[in-house]
């Protein structure tokens, strides 16, 4: 399994709130373990990397996550998801993957 955290960059070049957010959960719920790369959707640079992974994926909000996973493409724009999918395939204890 292949995990892809993209996080947004504003204009002012500050980190988007909702990926400040994101990125404290993944520490606190414990799944940054998880995490194969992250990679930045710069918004002033439409072919930043994640920006990429954004048209590809055609997703319009960050942050997002890209599993490979059985050879399938998982697309979660909801970090809950990508959690409840993490703890579906028992990679998280009971007490870190409650919703």
């Amino acid at each position: 399994m292949h995990i892809t955290f993209v996080k947004k960059i504003l204009e002012d070049g500050s980190l988007c709130k909702k990926c400040r957010e994101v990125s404290e959960r993944l520490d606190t719920d414990k799944v940054t373990q998880f995490i194969n790369e992250i990679v930045v959707a710069d918004i002033r640079d439409a072919n930043s990397g994640g920006m990429r992974l954004a048209n590809k994926h055609k997703v319009e909000r960050a942050p997002f996550f890209i599993v490979e996973h059985l050879g399938d493409t998982l697309v979660f724009d909801v970090y809950f998801k990508l959690r409840k999918f993490l703890s579906q395939q028992g990679l998280l204890s009971n007490a870190n993957s409650a919703l």
